[in-house]
């Protein structure tokens, strides 16, 4: 859990802390440093309203126990966080070169109509949009005990390193591209996301929502139990430990959605899942090359010629 939560915690921060960083540098360039007070304000009441948020969703949460269908809301948790953290990481990568020049140019609407109102409105939005994904991703990872995942060390080491490389960015002694960053950190969320993606299935499959044509591909209990009571179980019945502890079973099923007896479903899902990102990724790249070839081709068309 806390690996995951520093991953989530990295990626959201610093995609917020990046662009209130724009927003503030461009406002001194442009010698307009008075109205960075407003984008700070609006920061700060997403921050507040993200914690809000976490409370209203906990509450929400121990309402859904009480009832005894917490087991229904986290499979939606995951199945809704599995969507969210495949588009954060394809937007980031699609936006991630024409960020800057996009919050720039919301901040020169702002400056010339002297809206105050908008830039912390716009502000709010960005870092509350960051701090509900947050929140929301939380849930998922932790079944819905949002508190354990904020006051780990796993979050506050996700805000540490956001903070140390958006500063050294800004600073302009960060050599490494950003998008080396997003492309490294964002392997590493689509990995979670196909794990929380299977632990659904399993869950629906053991409260017998939907059924399975095959409940069990294959079993490497021998070699690494998912949980450590099943590692104490297979002890007490061969007599024989498994080669690998349960406690890394655990934490890998926890992390990638490891799972030492998966059903069909769980290992098609899983494989159709990273098929279903390579294609989309194919397509983009596709689609990227047949945009670049075609302003090549109009430039030359536009180009006059020598004489």
């Amino acid at each position: 859990m806390e690996i995951q939560a520093l991953l989530i915690t990295f990626r959201e921060v610093l995609e917020a802390l990046l662009i209130v960083g724009i927003i503030i540098t461009y406002l001194k360039r442009v010698d307009h440093k008075q109205f960075t007070k407003y984008v700070w304000l609006g920061a700060g009441l997403a921050v507040l309203a993200s914690v809000g948020v976490a409370l209203l969703f906990q509450l929400v949460f121990t309402g859904f126990a009480a009832m005894g269908s917490e087991m229904y809301l986290k499979i939606g948790i995951m199945l809704v966080s599995t969507v969210l953290l495949t588009q954060m990481v394809f937007w980031m990568a699609s936006h991630s070169r024409n960020l800057k020049g996009n919050m720039e140019g919301k901040m020169n609407q702002f400056i010339s109509t002297g809206n105050v109102v908008g830039m912390v409105i716009h502000s709010f939005l960005v870092v509350l949009r960051e701090g509900v994904e947050t929140v929301f991703f939380f849930a998922a990872i932790t079944g819905g005990n949002i508190g354990a995942a904020m006051q780990g060390w796993g979050a506050i080491t996700g805000v540490v390193i956001a903070a140390l490389v958006s500063y050294f960015f800004f600073k302009g002694t960060m050599r490494v591209p950003l998008s080396t960053f997003f492309k490294l950190t964002g392997a590493f969320i689509i990995l979670i996301s196909a794990g929380l993606l299977v632990q659904a299935i399993g869950m629906m499959q053991d409260l017998n929502i939907i059924g399975s044509v095959l409940p069990h591909v294959y079993d490497l209990t021998w070699f690494m139990p998912e949980h450590p009571i099943d590692y104490d179980h297979y002890l007490r019945d061969t007599g024989t430990a498994p080669l690998i502890s349960g406690d890394v079973g655990i934490f890998l099923k926890a992390l990638f959605g490891y799972s030492s007896m998966p059903s069909i479903e769980e290992v098609l899902a899983y494989i159709g899942y990273f098929v279903g990102i390579l294609l989309l990724t194919s397509s983009k790249t596709a689609g990227s090359k047949k945009k670049s070839e075609k302003k090549f081709n109009e430039s030359k068309v536009l180009k006059p010629q020598a004489k």
